[in-house]
């Protein structure tokens, strides 16, 4: 019965989860660093002032992370791809709401910059742009109190999460075919990348000169083998500061064949 339960789910499930998941982790990794960093600089700071002998009235630079209602205090214990799993079975949508999901995220974290999908909002992202896309797409769809069952919140959070989502991307509902074949094209391609990961070849070169890693080298998380909508780019400006991942970055056209097919059990 397991077996075909996990047949019946689709494989844009799998690939959306496995993409938001890969983002999640990699903006952990860069919000771990930035909180280093302004540790740092906070302790610098202080042992200026304290080198003074006196009590400065000086503005902190202090960043602070941007305050979502999506940000949670702490992980939830499921992962991402159950999580949509979970909602998947439950709730009971159609396989393209996943894919006018995908695009509603994409432009509500346009329109925030500052706001980056990591381990402590995705989950609340996913429940609010699926449910968002459910309402538009399918003609039948269970109610708030519903989804936020499955989602595992109150029904109060649940309609606050949706307002907030609703102003976010300005309300723009609308989704042409051209822009979800668009989005069909980057699932389509990560797919690819998941059943057959490309191999790096290391190349031997005559002359090397070997210097010390630099903070940039040092934690430098790009990686050329995966697609351009997965990885973000250093900041020119400054050594240790990236752009936040985006979700989206290939625009060719693609046949969506395969994408809304079940999974084969092995």
């Amino acid at each position: 019965m397991a077996a075909e339960d996990q047949a019946a789910v689709p494989r844009v499930v799998s690939i959306l989860s496995a993409l938001l998941e890969r983002v999640a982790k990699r903006n952990d990794v860069v919000a771990a660093v930035e909180r280093r960093i302004r540790d740092v600089e906070e302790q610098e700071e202080q042992e200026d002032q304290g080198e003074d002998g006196k009590e400065t009235t000086t503005t902190t630079t202090t960043k602070k992370t941007a305050v979502s209602a999506f940000q949670g205090l702490t992980k939830p214990a499921i992962s991402v791809g159950g999580y949509l799993e979970r909602i998947f079975r439950f709730a009971g949508c159609s396989p393209s709401c996943y894919v006018v999901a995908y695009i509603y995220l994409d432009r509500f974290l346009r329109r925030r910059p500052a706001l980056a999908v990591d381990s402590f909002n995705v989950h609340r992202l996913l429940i609010t742009s699926v449910l968002t896309a459910v309402k538009f797409v399918d003609d039948i769809c269970y109610n708030n109190a519903y989804f936020a069952r499955v989602g595992g919140i109150s029904l109060m959070e649940m309609n606050y999460l949706e307002v907030d989502f609703l102003f976010g991307i300005a309300f723009d509902l609308n989704v042409t075919p051209a822009v979800f074949a668009s989005y069909c094209a980057v699932l389509q391609t990560e797919m690819a990348y998941l059943e057959h990961p490309p191999h790096r070849r290391r190349r031997r070169r005559r002359c090397q000169v070997r210097l010390p890693p630099t903070p940039a080298a040092a934690h430098r998380l790009i990686d050329g083998a995966l697609p351009l909508s997965l990885f973000f780019v250093p900041a020119v400006s400054t050594v240790m500061c990236w752009d936040k991942i985006g979700l989206t970055g290939m625009r060719r056209k693609m046949t969506a064949k395969g994408l809304f097919a079940s999974q084969e059990t092995e």
